[in-house]
């Protein structure tokens, strides 16, 4: 039986290395959406993995997306006569609108239905605390596999998951094992009766498991940063695959003999890997990155999974809070890097709810991945804006302090990250080429110069607080006002917009990014 391939590009990309060679070379057939032919060479690989990460929501977003459709995806593939197997790189439980009510029940629900095969965990797993996780866990068909994660409780990988997995495809045998990030971006109070392992220490210790165990490829399953992933790769070339996720755009690389994939975010895209390895020991790895979109039908089951928890959402959630005039963009890549209307929103309305003199906010607490468009703003948009729970806390610190946040902030420049800082109240000159610590220049408060010695008020998040995306300046100075005593962010925000109606905000040049 023949299947249509459509790509993102006019490339489909075969990665192919010698265990013996530190060295890969590329080979590429021009796909141009053609059928696919049996004598095509990825039709030998006797094993297809199906690749998502960080999916949040169950539904398209934009068109793009939805688990029922790449649901069809694996389930043509299997009528292909193909061996798919379904691996998710971790995130997914939280956040989204749903998430907030469900706590995740619908993910797991939605992904049992769509046919997941393996996961690893990611930092957003821990969003509402180990148990709800361990439980999630429990409600799951698929296989964890989670190498350096050790509930306290048992000493053993939290709820019930195996450290590494040997499975045989036809004539192929496969090792996994799964690492999650150990960064702060999971908060130290998720992690109750949880030990974190480094990811490099856990490889280390399983890695010669799965050779032990007859191995011909090795899969590390990864929800890492690609510099930590590129980091694994070097340190063990045994790895001839990582099905990575954590950042939010797909992303493909070669380091020295290893493949590093990651696919983007909400199933918007789904990385097809056709693995095979020949007699003389050559690992092949066929790529291609295939956009789901409305080419693929629902499948029905999984269709009637996502409805009926969106059903149950209700109307509640569909009440009209405001109206924008303008689009809000919340698009990841931009908040994460730099200043946005949606961002200056966020700040101003947590330093108007604190009475501070400015705000600083993670952009990562900004969440939707989207642009919103004008027309109405329902209590659903704004969850889905930040879907976390978060509350608005105050401290007061010297200037020298917010400038060690500022700095933080924008470390990671030009590459996008959750700590970047959204402001108000403020200011400020940055320079992505200059040292780390050393980029933050001319940053005013209420015009006037900021003294390092004077001591302001800030609105920053709870996240931040306990220092979150290493914000840990923050720890320890004066609280003004705690997570017991502030506001949801969420209620500030939907107070904001309805005492307004009508909302346009608009870029002001509060951050100005000097290239």
């Amino acid at each position: 039986m023949k299947r249509w391939i459509f790509s993102v590009t006019l490339l489909a990309v075969a990665i192919v290395c010698s265990p013996a060679k530190a060295g890969c070379h590329l080979r590429a057939e021009t796909v141009f959406a053609q059928q696919e032919e049996p004598s095509s060479p990825r039709a030998g690989a006797p094993l297809t993995i199906l690749q998502i990460n960080d999916v949040y929501s169950t539904l398209p977003i934009d068109g793009a997306g939805g688990l029922a459709r790449v649901a069809t995806m694996k389930q043509n593939l299997e009528a292909a006569r193909r061996t798919p197997l379904l691996v998710l790189a971790g995130d997914f439980l939280s956040p989204s609108v749903a998430s907030s009510v469900f706590k995740g029940e619908q993910m797991v629900a939605a992904l049992n239905a769509a046919g997941l095969d393996l996961a690893t965990l990611g930092n957003h797993e821990f969003d509402f605390g180990v148990d709800v996780l361990i439980q999630r866990m429990g409600e799951a068909k698929w296989q964890w596999i989670v190498s350096n994660v050790i509930d306290t409780n048992t000493g053993r990988p939290i709820g019930g998951a195996l450290p590494y997995l040997v499975k045989t495809f036809g004539s192929l045998k496969v090792g996994f094992i799964g690492l999650c990030l150990t960064t702060s971006e999971i908060s130290p109070d998720k992690l109750t009766h949880v030990r974190l392992v480094d990811p490099l220490e856990a490889a280390g210790t399983y890695l010669p498991s799965l050779q032990r165990e007859g191995a011909d490829v090795i899969i590390a399953i990864t929800h890492l940063a690609f510099a930590d992933d590129r980091a694994l790769a070097q340190r063990f070339p045994q790895i001839d695959l990582i099905i990575g996720g954590h950042e939010h755009y797909p992303l493909t690389a070669t380091e020295n003999r290893t493949l590093i994939s990651k696919a983007g975010s909400d199933a918007k895209f789904v990385a097809r890997i056709d693995v095979n390895r020949q007699p003389s020991g050559i690992v092949e790895r066929f790529f291609e990155i295939v956009p789901i979109t409305s080419a693929l039908a629902d499948e029905p089951r999984t269709a009637a999974v996502v409805k009926s928890y969106e059903d149950r959402l209700g109307a509640e959630l569909n009440t009209i809070v405001a109206t924008t005039r303008v689009p809000l963009d919340a698009d990841s890549v931009r908040i994460r890097a730099a200043e946005t209307n949606l961002g200056d929103l966020f700040a101003d309305v947590m330093r108007a709810a604190a009475r501070a003199d400015i705000a600083i906010v993670n952009a990562g607490s900004i969440r939707g991945d989207r642009v919103y468009q004008p027309g109405p703003l329902t209590r659903r948009a704004i969850v889905d804006m930040h879907p976390f729970g978060g509350v608005i806390c105050k401290v007061a610190v010297p200037g020298r302090i917010v400038l060690q946040a500022l700095n933080n902030g924008v470390s990671k420049l030009p590459g996008t990250a959750g700590q970047f800082p959204q402001v108000s109240g403020l200011t400020m000159r940055v320079a992505p080429n200059a040292p780390a610590g050393n980029r933050v220049s001319d940053v005013r408060v209420g015009g006037q110069p900021l003294d390092p010695n004077k001591t302001y008020t800030v609105a920053i998040t709870d996240y931040m607080l306990i220092g979150g995306d290493d914000y840990g300046m923050f720890v320890n100075q004066q609280v003004l006002i705690g997570p017991e005593a502030g506001d949801l962010i969420v209620t500030a925000l939907e107070k904001s917009l309805a005492e307004r109606g009508d909302v346009s905000p608009a870029v002001d040049g509060r951050i100005a990014i000097v290239r």
